[in-house]
């Protein structure tokens, strides 16, 4: 398949999706999901992703989900694509004996590396460490930073603590180690794969304290890219840094799905 051709797969179980299936799938958002960039059939953090989805599994529907029904489903919808972006999500509708899993695949996407602007909101997700479907009141946000001329909503808690992005994790640089928000949030895997691999630590951070911060970057399943400002607050893109960061993004091994 060219890598321009525009596809997209919806399997529910390893089955094609009836046309009104995803739709009605979608209406019921008690789920989770994960997100993962596929290139030459292999995925970066691939038992990261698994443990998530067994995880919440567990914790949402009482039952694990076993990772090799995952791996094979996501190889089904696949086919002979080897280079896409896949979605894995899990639901447990009533009546079912068992987890409902839909895989969907569409082309390949990657973070813009250009600098990114934020701008904070005050917005906590519930139940944040899940990843699932249905986040209105963080879409809404993101939405109105979009139309304010900003790429990404900065999630703030009381107090102005900075939690997460939008749709992102945040990271900010001060000089020395990279400081990742301790506050109620996703792990990304993307953050979950870079933060030992970075001189990393992990404290509090609030909008207060963002002057003192010389430069940062959001990660999610698309990659990284740096932060040029949030609010009026302008941070410096630190060629260096980003050099850092993509350096050690690239000595995560790409699994075999």
């Amino acid at each position: 398949m060219a890598p321009s051709e525009v596809f997209e797969v919806i399997e529910i179980n390893g089955e094609p999706a009836a046309e009104a299936a995803p739709r009605v799938h979608a209406l019921t958002n008690y789920g989770h999901f994960t997100a993962m960039q596929i290139r030459g059939g292999r995925v970066r953090g691939r038992d990261l992703h698994l443990a998530r989805l067994d995880s919440a599994t567990r914790e949402l529907f009482g039952a694990g989900l076993d990772g090799e029904r995952v791996r094979e489903l996501l190889r089904h919808a696949l086919g002979d694509v080897s280079d896409a972006s896949a979605r894995v999500y899990v639901s447990w509708p009533e009546g079912d004996k068992g987890a409902r899993v839909t895989v969907t695949v569409r082309p390949p996407q990657t973070k813009a590396g250009r600098p990114h602007g934020l701008m904070s909101v005050p917005y906590a997700r519930e139940v944040p460490h899940i990843k699932r479907p249905g986040g209105f009141g963080q879409m809404y946000r993101l939405r109105a930073a979009e139309r304010a001329g900003f790429d990404e909503a900065l999630l703030t808690a009381p107090g102005g603590l900075v939690t997460e992005g939008a749709i992102t994790n945040i990271a900010f640089w001060d000089g020395t180690s990279v400081v990742w928000p301790q506050a109620p949030a996703l792990l990304g895997i993307t953050m979950a794969l870079l933060e030992p691999r970075l001189p990393s630590v992990r404290r509090p951070v609030t909008l207060a304290d963002l002057r003192s911060y010389a430069s940062a970057f959001i990660t999610n399943s698309r990659g990284f890219a740096p932060v040029d400002r949030i609010d009026d607050v302008a941070f410096t893109v630190d060629a260096e840094l980003m050099g850092r960061v993509a350096a050690a993004y690239e000595t995560v091994e790409w699994d075999v799905l």
